[in-house]
């Protein structure tokens, strides 16, 4: 069975993950744990430990249970001290305490949901990220990071920390290292900039594929085409590029368009073919997106059968 690593975290890699555990694919999800807003930015600081937000929204978009158990996971308390906070991470929360660490107390949640992929935090340890301008200023936490990215030259965490060896070997023993959809800056990169997962990734022999976005981020990738995100993601590779980008080439109903534009300050991420092309990255474009309520998502079943069809090429 061929081994997809998917490197992300939010709803991004939440929404592949959901598609691709369809497939007859053995799938190691590896998430960023330094978010610090919401929910999972207050357990966060009163626990100290590692955020659990993206963690729990991974498992349960792998998750094979029944929609009773899905929503009370979901559910998320609306007033009292518990206010915002939804039943996942409470369980994550007290699992740590129970357990020691993140990476089993995910363990344990993988086989109360049935899961049969893997899911793994990327690191212990409480950390934050931090985005450094040239003049040395300095942007502490996702939150902070993501609405500064224009003025932002390096990003980095706030200290040293350790990998869990699995998620070396796991990035080491991928058929395909997948870069989920989500934000770049701090769902994606938060990754990358690890010393230890980047030497991996340089000396795996498995192809790099990005999912692309499918609208911009305000403040984070405004103005962004295909390429453009590309060559960020191949900046911070180091040795390696994206050999693979999956995007959209469909329309998009112009009503819809506008509204994320007036609304949202939202714009379509453009396919710009012949930018992809001088960057030596293979183009798999088709129409991979869908449209719930209003807004606009990847079709998850569409496009994690374009991994899987990719990873099957010259079977």
């Amino acid at each position: 069975m061929k081994k997809i690593v998917i490197l992300g975290g939010g709803t991004g890699i939440s929404c592949l993950l959901s598609g691709l555990k369809q497939f007859p694919i053995d799938v190691t999800a590896i998430v960023a744990v330094s978010d610090n807003g919401s929910s999972t930015g207050q357990l966060k600081k009163e626990f100290d430990i590692p955020a659990v937000g993206d963690v729990g929204k991974v498992l349960l978009s792998m998750a094979n249970v029944d929609n009773d158990f899905l929503d009370l996971l979901s559910y998320r308390f609306t007033k009292a001290s518990l206010e915002n906070h939804p039943i996942r991470n409470i369980l994550l929360t007290a699992l740590i305490d129970i357990k020691g660490n993140l990476t089993d107390a995910t363990k344990y949640m993988c086989e109360l949901l049935n899961i049969k992929g893997t899911v793994l935090p990327l690191t212990e340890d409480k950390v934050e990220l931090i985005g450094e301008s040239t003049l040395g200023k300095e942007y502490l936490g996702e939150e902070e990071v993501s609405l500064n990215v224009k003025n932002i030259s390096k990003l980095k965490y706030d200290k040293d920390f350790s990998i869990n060896k699995e998620v070396i070997d796991q990035i080491k023993d991928a058929d395909l290292i997948l870069l989920s959809s989500g934000s770049l800056y701090t769902s994606i990169l938060p990754h990358l900039i690890v010393d230890d997962i980047r030497n991996a990734i340089n000396k795996s022999d498995a192809p790099i594929m990005y999912v692309s976005n499918l609208v911009t981020q305000p403040g984070e990738t405004d103005g962004y085409s295909v390429s453009d995100h590309i060559k960020i993601l191949n900046k911070y590779l180091g040795n390696r590029n994206v050999e693979i980008v999956i995007a959209n080439n469909a329309e998009i109903d112009q009503s819809i368009v506008k509204k994320y534009s007036e609304l949202e300050n939202k714009e379509l991420v453009k396919l710009d073919k012949d930018n992809i092309t001088n960057l030596n990255t293979r183009l798999i474009a088709d129409k991979i997106f869908s449209v719930s309520d209003g807004k606009i998502r990847h079709n998850a079943l569409k496009t994690a059968y374009l991994i899987f069809s990719f990873l099957m090429e010259g079977e």
